[in-house]
């Protein structure tokens, strides 16, 4: 791939960096909050060399896969320093406008927390097995290094708070790191009050959701004080005046409702897990796919970021993630085993190595969604080993992505039993995954489907366009429609001059010089007409259409009109050509019985793959 290429690509696809309001990357997406979403071109950004999908919820996220970082590094200064108006030309609804503004927040965090708290797995590991002890200066300095980033999350959270509100993160920063300060700390241990009324004893270490309302008072707070105040003190009134109202009102009001939220968090999940216990977490391994694909899963991180800060550890999301994953794993290979297309082959295999390591997405897109049977044995799965994992009560104490590399994330010092039934969550999730695919999963295969399954999937039986002679396109003087790159059909040697609907569509084009037309079905299938090879040379000559572009037209209504004796004594071939343009989603089948056909004669039967 070249990176700054498809960096280039991508950000003229999605509008250009005017386009952008906001940019962040997780493990294997590019995410885009966009000033208005309908002007990106999904086809051909989907076409793009790096890009393995996109999706529009929230975000516009565009799926990269492992090299992700990679071109983030390159798009970033193509975008430089985004406006700051975050207005949308779209009225968003206020579900989405939250749920972008969470992941927005919480996404960059999971780099340091996941690494912080793998290190003190490793620790964990290394003690209890004896490498260790846990009582050396050593072992303990390197736990408090791998504890920095849970400790200082306010701070964490301050700054990408600030960076999606688009205000000062360094007085941002103070204004959330005053609530940490060692002094103050103490003073609330004490008992202190500020204007005579009490200040609530919280230790705001580790706290997600104080930090998020007092860096969303501040940025008010900011912007008004940017307003009136005098433009030759400003530099140094605004962040004093806004420092000097947001940490006092942050210590009485917006720090102890934060506190109280991220309470809630936890008590509603672990409630869930009391009353539900193993069946809430099989049953959340078993949608992920789903979850992942929309990217709705990153709903889960302000829960799993405030669980790990109130109990050190997680016990639905993770375990459930750990199922998926691996299950995802377990059935990219076995397709890898199954299937006789190269292409696939080889998307499995790495699909399947890159999920084996906690990331799903090559596998959900290049593999799983692609394929119903992979999807349902990928569920089933899920549903299995997440159900494992919650009967056996799994913990988790790093949030990173579950997979082979990171299993120590399941190591837990006073139950050593607790890593053990990670890995056999692991086994029995990629054991199924792979011997359900191996049961179920067969390749397509366009000459092998029955009339029931044509009919059940949206089945379009294509009359033929033109009366005359059925010949196959490999046999046509044309190098470009013979080798099936244009798509699947077939050619008709015309006995008379006129084409005609094959069945009921729309005309989505129509060639200047009227020797070509497209229609697209009811089922969703692009057809190209082509009359004549070589044809465009007769500049229109000889040719006349009785439609437009958008025009709705049912089965033997005329489209074009031609002038055989005129086409062949210029010289060309007068063959009617008529393929399937979107071939890669179609299954296109011929069923004429003779070589001689009628604008009545069925010749060609087009089902969408499932």
């Amino acid at each position: 791939m070249d990176y700054k290429e498809t960096a280039k690509s991508i950000l003229k696809l999605i509008g250009g960096k005017e386009n952008v309001s906001h940019l962040e990357h997780c493990s294997t997406r590019l995410r885009f909050t966009l000033k208005d979403n309908q002007i990106v071109d999904t086809d051909k950004l989907e076409k793009v060399d790096g890009v393995i999908g996109v999706r529009q919820n929230v975000q516009t996220q565009v799926i990269i896969g492992n090299e992700v970082v990679e071109v983030y590094d390159e798009i970033k200064p193509l975008i430089g320093e985004v406006s700051q108006t975050n207005t949308s030309k779209e009225k968003q609804k206020i579900g989405a406008v939250i749920l972008d503004f969470i992941i927005s927040i919480f996404q960059p965090l999971i780099p340091a927390i996941a690494g912080g708290g793998i290190l003190k797995s490793l620790l964990l590991l290394g003690s209890a097995t004896g490498v260790m002890n846990d009582q050396s200066s050593t072992y303990q300095l390197l736990n408090l290094i791998g504890g920095a980033p849970l400790y200082f999350l306010p701070i964490l959270v301050a700054i990408t708070t600030a960076n999606k509100l688009k205000v000062n993160q360094l007085v941002a920063v103070s204004a959330v790191g005053a609530l940490i300060l060692p002094e103050v700390t103490t003073m609330l241990a004490d008992g202190t009050s500020f204007l005579g009324m009490g200040v609530t004893n919280i230790a705001y270490a580790s706290q997600v959701f104080p930090a998020i309302l007092t860096v969303l008072f501040y940025a008010q707070i900011e912007r008004l004080f940017t307003k009136i105040s005098p433009k030759p003190i400003r530099i140094f009134f605004v962040p004093m005046m806004s420092l000097l109202i947001t940490v006092p009102i942050a210590l009485l009001i917006l720090g102890p409702l934060g506190y109280n939220v991220g309470t809630v968090f936890s008590a509603v999940i672990i409630w869930l897990y009391n009353h539900f216990g193993w069946v809430a977490t099989g049953l959340l391994a078993a949608v992920l796919p789903f979850m992942v694909v929309t990217g709705m899963h990153k709903a889960m991180i302000p829960y799993a970021v405030s669980s790990m800060s109130k109990m050190g550890a997680e016990l639905l999301y993770l375990p459930a993630s750990l199922a998926h994953n691996i299950a995802e794993s377990g059935a990219s290979f076995a397709v890898s085993i199954k299937t006789k297309d190269k292409k696939l082959k080889a998307t499995a295999v790495s699909a399947g190595i890159s999920a084996l390591f906690g990331i799903t997405e090559p596998a959900l897109y290049g593999v799983t969604i692609l394929h119903k049977r992979v999807l349902y044995s990928v569920m089933f799965a899920s549903l299995i080993g997440g159900s494992f994992a919650g009967i056996m009560a799994i913990k988790a104490f790093a949030l990173v992505g579950p997979g082979l590399a990171s299993i120590t994330m399941f190591v837990e010092k006073v139950n050593p039993m607790n890593l053990v039934w990670a890995f056999a969550t692991f086994g029995i999730s990629f054991v199924i995954g792979f011997i359900a695919v191996l049961i179920i999963y067969k390749d397509k295969d366009p000459q092998d489907v029955s009339e029931e399954v044509l009919k059940e999937n949206g089945l379009e039986h294509l009359t033929s366009p033109a009366s005359g002679e059925i010949v196959s396109l490999s046999s046509i003087n044309d190098e470009v429609f013979a080798s099936g790159m244009m798509g699947d059909g077939l050619a008709i040697v015309p006995k008379e001059g006129e084409l005609v609907a094959p069945e009921e569509g729309e005309v989505t084009m129509v060639f200047d010089t009227k020797h070509a037309l497209g229609l697209k079905m009811n089922n969703g299938a692009e057809i190209l007409f082509h009359i004549g090879l070589n044809t465009v040379q007769l500049a229109g000559e000889g040719f006349e259409t009785f439609v437009n572009v958008g025009d709705r037209v049912i089965k033997g209504q005329k489209l074009i009109a031609f002038d055989l004796d005129k086409i062949v004594a210029a010289g060309y071939d007068p063959t009617v050509i008529c393929v399937v343009t979107n071939k890669e989603s179609y299954q296109v089948k011929s069923i004429h019985q003779s070589e001689s056909v009628t604008t009545d004669t069925e010749v060609l039967s087009i089902v969408p793959i499932v």
